[in-house]
């Protein structure tokens, strides 16, 4: 995979180890503003790492509900400032989209920790509209267990700095269609359904979405969105995230490390006949303790 250009920045740092010191140079992850316009209205200033841009503006736009497909992006260009300062600006001109401004109930501000930073109310999380993905996809453990492997072959970035994100998009046989890196989890979420959405693919309803961090709420409502019904993660998931996904019959797993993986929502896409009977019904919800 190739490096994007800007996501990387050099500097230089001092170095304590076993008692020495030194000076030497060192590769950040780079962190810039990206502001979505509609138009000429501001949309979302989000904190993510230069490159796919487009596809991150894109996939915003779908999984935050401001449209169902690529039929209604009119126009998709990423503005260079007159004063030729960074490229940090992406205008989409919409069609048959139900866009008002002055009705929007929230503050699309999403800092690079947190992908709904800033919305007014729990209740403004949640996208309207989300469908249940295709119940019938079916995966074998064995090729869940080789995908981190893949993944972590397509983080440029990360090995170079420590200090990014990343998500993958598999097909139903286990090969790796598309991989992004970003600061912020839900962007590099972001900018892989964004790519299927300029490619033509939705719904991604036989394909396999693997992320590098935890599988938070908005990792999981982005993934239902674009039709996604795995969604994996090296870590573990939040409870309001096994909540939804329980609720919309995704499949969510998380500790996919090595030959292990546990199941919090949708056991039988992955492993039909082999769950025991006592585990077969999930609870709605999960337990405050």
């Amino acid at each position: 995979m190739r490096t994007p250009a800007r996501s990387i920045r050099i500097t230089q740092v001092t170095e304590w180890d076993s008692g020495a010191v030194r000076t030497r140079a060192d590769s950040l992850a780079a962190e810039e503003p990206l502001e979505i316009r509609i138009g000429e209205t501001p949309l979302t200033v989000t904190m993510r790492t230069p490159g796919h841009d487009l596809e991150l503006a894109a996939g915003f736009l779908l999984t935050e509900g401001l449209i169902d497909s690529a039929s209604q992006i009119a126009s998709l260009q990423q503005l260079v400032p007159a004063n030729g300062l960074q490229a940090n600006l992406v205008e989409v001109v919409l069609k048959d989209a139900l866009f008002d401004a002055a009705q929007l109930k929230r503050n699309f501000f999403a800092a690079s920790s947190c992908g709904i930073c800033g919305k007014a109310s729990i209740d403004a999380i949640r996208r309207r509209g989300l469908r249940s993905p295709e119940a019938d996809f079916r995966v074998d453990p064995e090729l869940l267990c080789r995908l981190p492997e893949i993944l972590a072959a397509e983080q440029p970035v990360f090995r170079r700095t420590g200090g990014l994100h990343a998500a993958a998009l598999f097909s139903a046989d286990g090969r790796l269609l598309a991989a992004r890196e970003d600061i912020g989890r839900h962007n590099a979420v972001d900018k892989i359904v964004g790519w299927a959405l300029l490619e033509g693919l939705l719904p991604l309803s036989r394909h396999i979405l693997l992320v590098s961090g935890r599988g938070g709420f908005e990792i999981v409502q982005k993934s239902i969105a674009a039709g996604i019904p795995i969604l994996a993660s090296v870590s573990a998931p939040s409870s309001l995230a096994v909540q939804l996904a329980r609720e919309l019959g995704l499949t969510l797993i998380g500790f996919l490390r090595g030959r292990r993986f546990v199941v919090y929502a949708g056991a039988s896409r992955c492993l039909a006949g082999s769950v025991p009977a006592s585990a077969s019904a999930e609870p709605d919800s999960t337990t405050n303790i």
